[in-house]
């Protein structure tokens, strides 16, 4: 019953997009299939902080009935791709998406802090979220505390909207995406050209050129890129700033001027404009430093849906030995 009704979510999940036309869903049936051949090993859909949760036979299952194949969401809520404000200065209309991410990136490689941390230890990661609901203005904060498992061996404790669990370490036959397993990470190419290629396939990433990049892979590609940067707040040196770099010679990401962060600060928007995507990239107008995320979210269904505007950031992070401890507090 489990199976069948994490199809049903499958189903039912849109994203808010149109209805996929014929020739989409195509390429989208062929991508999965020829995908499904590859894959070996399952991909889990567990309960853990919200991931890429990637069931591969539910996908080619949905893909075959023609709905939007991946979904990605919590036991209460469904994140949707939010719809950035509309700007009106020239100078951000006619800056391309590709330019701010190579300053982005450029700025990431400049300040980045150097980590190697322990297979032992444990990431700390402090993130504020701030949502407001859209029918009545209700603005709420959370903060979230989150202790990953650096080696992914034990047990991490996280949290969405406030609320906390334990998430416990991936089995043996287990993959998922965005991975937050540091030997994994370390192992993804920080050149931008190569981390495309690497993102066909995440989970077993390879590099091989042999084969061009076609016009339908870009949406995935985009998302799974999009995962790594909205989950994964501390990476190897370089690793981001590829993304960065990565996310630019991809079609379809556009910028949109004047969007406000979670601290009210107004800043520069890189979307997707295609489906899926997890939101909105915020940087900094003068520095190109990152700000933040800008997306939706809903809860309920039928009448008793709500949607919320989610603006979220890193407020700090740090390498710690034991899990529920603050860096603070560290001995």
């Amino acid at each position: 019953m489990r199976d069948i009704d994490e199809l049903r979510e499958l189903r039912d999940f849109d994203a808010g997009a149109p209805p996929l036309d014929e020739r989409t869903r195509a390429r989208v049936r062929a991508r999965l299939l020829r995908a499904a051949q590859k894959e070996a090993t399952p991909v889990a859909v567990r309960r853990r902080r919200p991931v890429l949760r990637i069931a591969l036979t539910g996908l080619v299952a949905a893909a075959v009935a023609g709905t939007v194949v991946v979904a990605v969401h919590d036991d209460e809520s469904t994140r949707r791709v939010a719809t950035p404000p509309a700007g009106s200065a020239p100078a951000m209309r006619n800056m391309s998406a590709r330019t701010v991410l190579t300053k982005a990136a450029a700025y990431q490689r400049a300040h980045e802090r150097q980590v190697a941390p322990r297979a032992d230890q444990y990431i700390y990661t402090r993130e504020i979220i701030k949502e407001t609901e859209v029918g009545t203005g209700v603005t709420r904060s959370y903060v979230d505390e989150n202790w990953v498992s650096v080696d992914q061996s034990k047990p991490s404790w996280v949290m969405e909207i406030g609320k906390g669990w334990w998430s416990p370490p991936p089995k043996k036959n287990e993959s998922v995406w965005p991975t937050q397993d540091w030997s994994r990470l370390s192992k993804l190419p920080t050149d931008p050209d190569k981390l495309l290629l690497a993102m066909r396939n995440p989970t077993h990433p390879s590099t091989d050129d042999s084969t061009p990049i076609t016009d339908d892979a870009w949406p995935m590609i985009n998302f799974f890129l999009e995962g790594l940067l909205y989950r994964v707040p501390v990476m190897p040196p370089g690793l981001r700033a590829a993304a960065y770099e990565a996310l630019g010679k991809i079609p379809g990401n556009m910028v949109t001027p004047h969007v406000k962060d979670a601290r009210g600060r107004v800043g520069i928007g890189v979307t997707y404009s295609g489906r899926p995507s997890l939101g909105t990239m915020i940087f900094d107008p003068k520095t190109y430093a990152f700000l933040g995320f800008r997306n939706t979210r809903t809860s309920g269904d039928g009448k008793a849906m709500k949607t919320y505007i989610q603006l979220s950031y890193l407020d700090s992070w740090a390498i710690v030995d034991k899990v529920k401890v603050r860096p603070s507090t560290e001995s």
